[in-house]
Protein backbone atom coordinates (compact mmCIF):
# COMPACT_ATOMS: atom_id res chain seq x y z
CA UNK A 1 0.00 0.00 0.00
CA UNK A 2 1.37 3.41 -1.00
CA UNK A 3 -0.77 5.11 1.68
CA UNK A 4 -2.06 7.85 -0.61
CA UNK A 5 -5.00 8.19 1.80
CA UNK A 6 -2.61 9.01 4.63
CA UNK A 7 -0.64 11.36 2.40
CA UNK A 8 -3.82 13.27 1.55
CA UNK A 9 -4.82 13.55 5.20
CA UNK A 10 -1.36 14.83 6.13
CA UNK A 11 -1.49 17.41 3.34
CA UNK A 12 -4.80 18.72 4.65
CA UNK A 13 -3.63 18.70 8.26
CA UNK A 14 -0.45 20.59 7.34
CA UNK A 15 -2.23 23.25 5.30
CA UNK A 16 -1.26 21.85 1.90
CA UNK A 17 -4.81 21.18 0.66
CA UNK A 18 -4.98 21.64 -3.11
CA UNK A 19 -7.15 18.77 -4.32
CA UNK A 20 -9.33 15.90 -3.15
CA UNK A 21 -9.00 12.13 -3.24
CA UNK A 22 -10.56 10.44 -6.29
CA UNK A 23 -12.31 7.11 -5.73
CA UNK A 24 -14.03 4.62 -8.02
CA UNK A 25 -15.10 0.98 -8.08
CA UNK A 26 -15.53 -1.70 -10.72
CA UNK A 27 -19.22 -0.71 -10.99
CA UNK A 28 -19.02 3.08 -10.51
CA UNK A 29 -17.25 5.99 -12.13
CA UNK A 30 -14.69 8.28 -10.52
CA UNK A 31 -15.96 10.52 -7.73
CA UNK A 32 -14.38 13.09 -5.43
CA UNK A 33 -13.86 12.31 -1.74
CA UNK A 34 -13.52 15.83 -0.25
CA UNK A 35 -10.72 15.99 2.31
CA UNK A 36 -12.57 18.50 4.54
CA UNK A 37 -15.32 15.90 5.00
CA UNK A 38 -12.81 13.53 6.61
CA UNK A 39 -12.10 16.20 9.24
CA UNK A 40 -15.76 16.91 10.02
CA UNK A 41 -17.08 17.60 13.48
CA UNK A 42 -20.12 16.00 15.09
CA UNK A 43 -22.71 18.42 13.71
CA UNK A 44 -21.61 17.65 10.13
CA UNK A 45 -21.75 13.86 10.50
CA UNK A 46 -24.55 11.73 8.96
CA UNK A 47 -27.33 10.73 11.34
CA UNK A 48 -26.23 7.09 11.53
CA UNK A 49 -22.76 8.13 12.68
CA UNK A 50 -24.25 10.47 15.26
CA UNK A 51 -26.49 7.67 16.53
CA UNK A 52 -23.55 5.29 16.84
CA UNK A 53 -21.42 7.81 18.73
CA UNK A 54 -24.25 8.51 21.15
CA UNK A 55 -24.61 4.77 21.83
CA UNK A 56 -20.89 4.29 22.49
CA UNK A 57 -19.93 3.66 26.10
CA UNK A 58 -17.07 2.39 28.24
CA UNK A 59 -13.69 1.75 26.63
CA UNK A 60 -13.97 2.22 22.86
CA UNK A 61 -12.06 0.82 19.89
CA UNK A 62 -12.38 3.01 16.78
CA UNK A 63 -11.56 0.72 13.84
CA UNK A 64 -10.39 2.42 10.64
CA UNK A 65 -10.25 5.73 12.46
CA UNK A 66 -8.99 7.81 9.54
CA UNK A 67 -8.32 11.38 10.66
CA UNK A 68 -9.77 10.58 14.09
CA UNK A 69 -12.99 12.62 14.03
CA UNK A 70 -15.06 9.96 15.81
CA UNK A 71 -12.37 9.33 18.41
CA UNK A 72 -12.00 13.03 19.16
CA UNK A 73 -15.72 13.44 19.74
CA UNK A 74 -15.81 10.49 22.15
CA UNK A 75 -12.71 11.73 24.00
CA UNK A 76 -14.41 15.07 24.49
CA UNK A 77 -17.35 13.17 26.03
CA UNK A 78 -14.96 11.63 28.56
CA UNK A 79 -14.63 8.15 27.07
CA UNK A 80 -11.35 6.25 26.79
CA UNK A 81 -10.68 5.56 23.12
CA UNK A 82 -8.14 3.51 21.19
CA UNK A 83 -7.99 4.35 17.48
CA UNK A 84 -6.50 1.98 14.91
CA UNK A 85 -5.96 2.20 11.16
CA UNK A 86 -3.69 0.52 8.62
CA UNK A 87 -2.76 3.95 7.25
CA UNK A 88 0.39 5.33 8.87
CA UNK A 89 -0.47 8.82 7.66
CA UNK A 90 -3.97 8.65 9.11
CA UNK A 91 -2.62 7.66 12.53
CA UNK A 92 -0.10 10.48 12.41
CA UNK A 93 -2.92 12.93 11.66
CA UNK A 94 -5.15 11.48 14.39
CA UNK A 95 -2.36 12.02 16.92
CA UNK A 96 -1.68 15.55 15.67
CA UNK A 97 -5.38 16.35 16.13
CA UNK A 98 -5.32 15.13 19.71
CA UNK A 99 -6.31 11.46 19.71
CA UNK A 100 -4.54 10.18 22.82
CA UNK A 101 -4.13 6.53 21.83
CA UNK A 102 -3.74 5.83 18.13
CA UNK A 103 -1.87 2.94 16.54
CA UNK A 104 -1.09 1.58 13.07
CA UNK A 105 -2.64 -1.88 13.32
CA UNK A 106 -4.88 -4.19 11.27
CA UNK A 107 -8.04 -5.20 13.10
CA UNK A 108 -7.12 -8.89 13.12
CA UNK A 109 -3.95 -8.06 15.08
CA UNK A 110 -5.80 -6.26 17.88
CA UNK A 111 -5.81 -8.21 21.17
CA UNK A 112 -7.14 -5.82 23.85
CA UNK A 113 -10.77 -5.88 24.95
CA UNK A 114 -13.39 -3.15 24.80
CA UNK A 115 -16.93 -2.20 25.80
CA UNK A 116 -17.72 -0.65 22.42
CA UNK A 117 -16.16 -1.34 19.03
CA UNK A 118 -16.93 1.14 16.25
CA UNK A 119 -16.75 0.31 12.54
CA UNK A 120 -18.20 3.31 10.74
CA UNK A 121 -18.23 4.77 7.20
CA UNK A 122 -19.21 1.40 5.75
CA UNK A 123 -17.58 -0.58 8.51
CA UNK A 124 -18.09 -3.89 6.72
CA UNK A 125 -15.68 -2.69 4.03
CA UNK A 126 -12.65 -4.02 5.90
CA UNK A 127 -14.07 -7.56 5.71
CA UNK A 128 -13.16 -7.29 2.00
CA UNK A 129 -15.09 -10.36 0.82
CA UNK A 130 -18.12 -12.35 1.92
CA UNK A 131 -15.90 -15.37 2.60
CA UNK A 132 -14.01 -13.43 5.30
CA UNK A 133 -16.98 -12.05 7.22
CA UNK A 134 -17.12 -14.90 9.75
CA UNK A 135 -13.37 -14.61 10.44
CA UNK A 136 -13.68 -10.92 11.24
CA UNK A 137 -16.85 -11.33 13.30
CA UNK A 138 -15.29 -14.09 15.43
CA UNK A 139 -12.29 -11.87 16.10
CA UNK A 140 -14.47 -8.86 16.93
CA UNK A 141 -16.45 -11.01 19.35
CA UNK A 142 -13.22 -12.04 21.08
CA UNK A 143 -12.42 -8.36 21.73
CA UNK A 144 -15.66 -7.63 23.59
CA UNK A 145 -15.85 -7.22 27.33
CA UNK A 146 -18.88 -8.67 29.11
CA UNK A 147 -22.01 -6.85 27.88
CA UNK A 148 -19.92 -5.21 25.16
CA UNK A 149 -21.24 -4.06 21.79
CA UNK A 150 -20.12 -3.67 18.19
CA UNK A 151 -21.64 -0.75 16.26
CA UNK A 152 -21.25 -1.15 12.51
CA UNK A 153 -22.78 0.45 9.44
CA UNK A 154 -23.07 -0.52 5.79
CA UNK A 155 -25.37 -0.36 2.78
CA UNK A 156 -27.16 -2.72 0.45
CA UNK A 157 -25.84 -1.55 -2.91
CA UNK A 158 -28.21 -3.71 -4.93
CA UNK A 159 -29.73 -0.45 -6.22
CA UNK A 160 -26.54 0.22 -8.18
CA UNK A 161 -27.39 -2.72 -10.44
CA UNK A 162 -30.92 -1.53 -11.24
CA UNK A 163 -31.76 -0.76 -14.85
CA UNK A 164 -34.24 1.78 -16.22
CA UNK A 165 -37.07 -0.77 -16.19
CA UNK A 166 -36.69 -1.52 -12.49
CA UNK A 167 -34.97 -4.85 -13.10
CA UNK A 168 -31.45 -5.86 -12.07
CA UNK A 169 -28.54 -6.71 -14.34
CA UNK A 170 -26.52 -8.67 -11.78
CA UNK A 171 -24.75 -11.81 -12.95
CA UNK A 172 -26.26 -14.54 -10.78
CA UNK A 173 -23.17 -16.68 -11.38
CA UNK A 174 -20.85 -13.95 -10.13
CA UNK A 175 -19.75 -13.22 -6.57
CA UNK A 176 -21.95 -11.38 -4.03
CA UNK A 177 -23.08 -8.02 -5.40
CA UNK A 178 -21.54 -6.11 -2.48
CA UNK A 179 -18.00 -7.30 -3.22
CA UNK A 180 -16.26 -4.46 -5.04
CA UNK A 181 -12.83 -3.61 -6.37
CA UNK A 182 -12.00 -0.21 -4.90
CA UNK A 183 -9.65 2.27 -6.55
CA UNK A 184 -8.18 5.45 -5.07
CA UNK A 185 -5.96 8.11 -6.56
CA UNK A 186 -4.47 11.33 -5.23
CA UNK A 187 -2.52 14.02 -7.06
CA UNK A 188 -2.19 11.89 -10.17
CA UNK A 189 -0.94 8.79 -8.37
CA UNK A 190 -2.93 5.55 -8.15
CA UNK A 191 -3.15 3.46 -4.99
CA UNK A 192 -2.96 -0.32 -5.29
CA UNK A 193 -6.53 -1.64 -5.87
CA UNK A 194 -8.22 -3.18 -2.84
CA UNK A 195 -11.27 -5.28 -2.04
CA UNK A 196 -14.17 -3.54 -0.29
CA UNK A 197 -17.39 -5.12 0.96
CA UNK A 198 -20.85 -3.58 1.23
CA UNK A 199 -22.99 -6.02 3.22
CA UNK A 200 -26.78 -5.96 3.31
CA UNK A 201 -28.38 -6.27 6.75
CA UNK A 202 -29.85 -9.74 6.27
CA UNK A 203 -26.48 -11.14 5.20
CA UNK A 204 -24.82 -9.51 8.21
CA UNK A 205 -27.48 -10.85 10.57
CA UNK A 206 -27.11 -14.38 9.23
CA UNK A 207 -23.32 -14.25 9.53
CA UNK A 208 -23.61 -13.00 13.11
CA UNK A 209 -25.89 -15.88 14.07
CA UNK A 210 -23.31 -18.40 12.86
CA UNK A 211 -20.64 -17.02 15.22
CA UNK A 212 -22.80 -16.42 18.29
CA UNK A 213 -23.58 -12.74 17.90
CA UNK A 214 -27.01 -11.13 18.06
CA UNK A 215 -27.51 -8.53 15.32
CA UNK A 216 -29.99 -5.71 15.95
CA UNK A 217 -31.04 -3.10 13.40
CA UNK A 218 -30.58 0.24 15.18
CA UNK A 219 -31.48 2.66 12.41
CA UNK A 220 -31.80 3.00 8.66
CA UNK A 221 -30.49 5.87 6.58
CA UNK A 222 -31.99 7.57 3.58
CA UNK A 223 -30.10 5.61 0.93
CA UNK A 224 -30.18 1.88 1.66
CA UNK A 225 -27.72 2.31 4.53
CA UNK A 226 -28.15 1.07 8.07
CA UNK A 227 -26.56 0.96 11.53
CA UNK A 228 -26.45 -2.36 13.39
CA UNK A 229 -25.58 -3.31 16.97
CA UNK A 230 -23.95 -6.67 17.59
CA UNK A 231 -23.77 -8.29 21.02
CA UNK A 232 -22.67 -11.69 22.27
CA UNK A 233 -25.45 -14.23 22.75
Amino acid sequence: MKDLFGKALLDYQNGNYTEDIITSTNISEADDLPLPYLFRNFKDMPKLEKRALKLANGRVLDVGCGAGSHSLYLQEKGLTVKAIDISKGAIEVAKLRGVKQAEVKPLLEETETFDTILLLMNGTGIFQELSQVATYLKHLKSLLNKNGQILIDSSDIKYMYEDEDGGYWMDLNATYHGELDYFLSYKGEDENPMKWLYLDFEKLKLACETVGLKCELVAEGEHFDYLARLISI
